[in-house]
């Protein structure tokens, strides 16, 4: 039995290498994700290994706020420089020295422009001499509090050098500084993890990037000879309380390691799920290609159930074909990703400036994961043909091949329950009532909705399959081409359905995406009563600011009626984590957002008062008049006096609070601004004077609504690319579905065509009716996919509303593109199958048994 699986196998080597690939492609996700982490892993051990290399002990404040990875940068909390004075009067430190270094120091290039970081920080601090780790390369060392040194990745980037008179972003406003000096690090390393680097003097430094004099956020302590640093780390921690946090430096560096691995886990996950879709996908492929094997073998295996094989013997055969397919795809596969998973390495350093990349590891996460997801899915694909094989009595063997349609009852029940099961996990999620398992049950509920549909597919295939190739009718190769497209529902379902997972995501995302947009646009148009806004484009973990001194200025400018200013951080507000605001201009919460107040006054607040949502107060039990402590990044608890409460609205956040609060925010200035003009006053009149007051503010500029609005608007534009891009694989494996099925039926249908090539039909007609086989075929799982994916995108903006997404949005130009784009999938996918059913031997094919 084994020597006649093999056979089997070898025979039909060039059909199975096609339902492979989708593993292949499928399992390449999978492994390119686990080796990208852990290569991306090991790169940030090592910076951050070698960051630390000097630090024996390190001495920090516990921070005011503490923040994970995923909810933005941590706010080394500063204190006085009498700190360092008393660790090094503690026995055991060798020597101590006091440093400044936070993110935030954006140097301002030759072009006038902010130098920008797509991810690694942009790092400020003082200069603490040369080590064996940074080393000068040019000029020397800052000595004036208007010098600084930068890192040669840096003077790369902004294209300046020594002797250059260049200005930096802050905490304060711009102010420029000379470059006496550019470093790098030992083994010829322009950077550390691609960090743009400016180093000022220490007063500078602490006034700079701290906010205050006389204070350091960090203590570098070396420890005495003989002395461990666990047991010098151990005392210091005893020596200055509960207040400070005491690290040696390899903890240092595997807690900074684990913050952004957890980073790395979440983009790990987004790829697997990618890869589950094109598993998914996959999964139609092979068991429409084991299908129509079992079909086209029914007398092969009749004879070998007539010569005493069992069913069990037969279900072997056929689920040890899959295993060997499984296989060799999950090799080729892992294979592939180990490709993948580098490149992708690599892009991801040149974009983070050149971090050095550590060498390229296969984890074992990646080996098992690869064979386990390929074999688990090529063996449960090609289980239910199995057991269909195994079912096959010994007199089929004196019968002809072709195998009748089964009843569709069974499945189309079957497809009712699990699309049922599917609306009910999506409402649950979508709704809020999964409790913690919400994600769990949106996922599950687009899987079910997938499988459920694939399986009512074949209930409505015949008669939309006709519909669809009824335009073709007029012609003879079309109407054959349409007739063939319908002879089986199941396998022009299942075929089809592997189209449709692939463009329903794209449709749904799409239609989500677009809402949006279009929501946004409806805010920003219907609610906003200004005429220019003040903003920038963020482009790494910071927002992009402007000096405060800016709004002052510009409600000078004639014509200007109302400026607000708004700053956004990360706070604890009565012990909870809000994303708050705080506005310069209180008044413009109803004269240019349109707030509705409920409760208070909300055109007025004082330095410790607080303006807040009505859903806050509902469900924090809040009233006018109630008090709140508030923990910002920096500075110690206030307490605050709730002095009005307005409607709730997706235009501001759920905290307002006086513009004085944004001096503890992590980055105290506006990050953007709303001007409201006086009556006609035109907005080319006062543009171009606000722009020249941002000259001192590269990161931001000034425009109309309609500018806002596509600013604002324009990163979902990139996530919806990014998004179409890895979808696309789902959709060649989708192509290469249809190119098996095709190959697989014009052998199936050898006689046939040599019959119908006998009586007349010519070999471009042939090649005719194949292409439009597949035409139909491609445009019927191009339909599906935009109905189910319009369908999911609806529930979830529905989903939104409350989320300040009220518009839904049908892409009725890119859905046609995408039924465009299905019939020349069906032109290609056809290429190979008409030019191999237009040869076919006319005599031979009338021979074919």
């Amino acid at each position: 039995m084994f020597r006649a699986t093999l056979k089997s196998l070898l025979a039909r080597k060039v059909r199975l290498v096609l339902s492979g690939l989708a593993v292949v492609l499928g399992v390449m996700f999978v492994s390119g994700a686990f080796v990208l982490t852990d290569t991306l892993g090991r790169s940030f051990d090592q910076i951050f290994a070698d960051a630390y290399a000097e630090v024996d002990v390190n001495v920090a404040a516990k921070p005011k706020l503490a923040l994970t990875e995923m909810e933005g940068e941590q706010i080394q909390a500063p204190f006085p420089a009498a700190t360092l004075e008393k660790v090094r009067a503690v026995p055991g430190v060798g020597e101590a020295v006091g440093t400044v270094d936070a993110d935030g120091a954006v140097l301002i290039g030759s072009n006038g422009k902010a130098v920008t970081s797509f991810g690694p920080p942009q790092l400020g601090g003082n200069w603490l001499g040369e080590s064996e780790l940074v080393q000068l390369r040019e000029g020397r060392e800052p000595r004036a509090d208007n010098e600084i040194v930068i890192n040669k990745a840096l003077a790369t980037a902004g294209k300046v050098g020594v002797g250059d008179r260049v200005g930096v972003l802050t905490l304060a406003p711009r102010q420029d500084f000379t470059i006496v000096g550019v470093f790098g690090y030992s083994g010829d390393r322009d950077s550390i993890g691609g960090a743009n680097e400016v180093r000022f003097t220490t007063p500078a430094a602490q006034r700079l990037m701290l906010g205050e004099p006389d204070v350091f956020n960090s203590i570098v302590v070396t420890a005495a000879s003989g002395v461990s640093d666990e047991s010098l780390r151990d005392t210091v921690a005893a020596a200055l309380g509960d207040d400070y946090v005491v690290k040696t430096g390899e903890q240092l560096s595997a807690d900074a390691a684990a913050g952004l691995k957890e980073g790395l886990a979440f983009f790990n996950r987004i790829l697997l799920g990618f890869a589950a879709v094109a598993l998914l996908v996959g999964t139609f492929l092979i068991l429409n290609t084991f299908s129509i094997i079992v079909a086209q073998r029914t007398r092969e295996l009749a004879l070998l159930r007539a010569v005493g094989a069992s069913g069990r013997q037969i279900i072997g055969s056929v689920v040890l074909e899959a295993i060997a397919i499984g296989l060799i795809a999950s090799l080729l596969g892992l294979a592939a990703g180990i490709g993948i998973g580098a490149l992708l390495a690599y892009l991801f350093t040149n974009l983070a400036g050149g971090m050095a990349l550590a060498g390229l590891g296969v984890p074992a996460s990646a080996v098992i994961g690869a064979f386990a997801v390929g074999l688990v899915i090529t063996v449960v694909a090609a289980l239910l043909p199995a057991l269909r094989a195994a079912r096959i009595p010994p007199i089929a063997a004196m019968q002809d091949v072709a195998t009748p349609d089964r009843p569709l009852t069974k499945v189309t029940v079957a497809g009712a329950v699990v699309t049922a099961l599917g609306g009910i996990l999506l409402f649950l999620g979508l709704d809020g009532h999964a409790g913690g398992n919400t994600l769990t049950a949106i996922l599950g509920g687009v899987l079910f909705a997938f499988v459920g549909v694939a399986l009512l597919t074949p209930l409505i295939s015949r008669p939309v399959v006709a519909a669809l190739g009824a335009v073709f009718s007029g012609w003879t190769p079309g109407k054959l081409g349409r007739l063939n497209s319908g002879r089986n529902p199941r396998r022009t379902a299942i075929t089809a359905a592997a189209l449709m997972v692939g463009i329903a995501l794209v449709t749904g995302i799409t239609v989500v995406l677009d809402s949006t947009k279009s929501s946004i646009s409806g805010l920003a148009e219907d609610s906003v009563n200004a005429e220019l806004m003040i903003s920038g484009v963020q482009s790494g973990p910071r927002m992009p600011t402007f000096d405060p001194a800016v709004l002052d200025e510009v409600k000078a400018v004639p014509g200007v009626r109302l400026v607000d200013g708004q700053y956004a951080d990360l706070a604890s507000f009565g012990g909870e984590r809000y994303w708050v605001g705080a506005v310069s201009e209180p008044a413009a919460l109803r004269q240019i957002y349109g707030a509705t107040p409920t409760a208070g006054d909300i055109d007025r607040l004082a330095a410790n008062q607080v303006l807040i949502s009505s859903d806050v107060a509902e469900q924090r039990g809040l009233s006018v008049g109630s008090t709140v402590p508030v923990q910002f990044a920096r500075g110690d608890e206030q307490t605050y006096t709730v002095s009005g409460i307005y409607q709730s609205s997706p235009l501001f956040g759920p905290v307002m609070l006086p513009a004085e609060a944004s001096r503890n925010f992590s980055n105290p200035k506006p990050f953007q601004a709303f001007i409201q003009l006086e009556p006609g006053t035109r907005v080319a009149d006062v543009q171009p004077r606000v722009e020249a007051l941002l000259t001192d503010s590269p990161e931001v500029s000034v425009g109309d609504r309609q500018a806002f609005i596509d600013q604002q608007t324009a990163p979902l534009d990139t996530l919806l690319q990014m998004i179409q891009i890895l979808l696309a694989l789902a959709i060649v494996i989708a192509v290469l579905g249809i190119v098996n099925t095709l190959a697989l039926s014009v052998l199936e249908r050898t006689r046939e065509l040599g019959l119908l090539r006998a009586i007349g039909l010519r070999r471009s007609q042939t090649m005719g009716m194949i292409t439009v086989e597949a035409v139909v075929i491609s445009v019927f799982g191009a339909l599906l996919g935009v109905a189910v994916g319009t369908g999911l995108g609806a529930a979830v903006v529905e989903a939104l509303r409350d989320e300040g997404i009220t518009k839904l949005v049908l892409p009725w130009g890119q859905m046609g593109v995408f039924l465009g784009l299905a019939a020349l999938i069906g032109v290609v996918a056809a290429v190979l199958p008409a030019i191999r059913a237009a040869r076919i031997n006319v005599l031979g094919a009338i021979a074919h048994d």
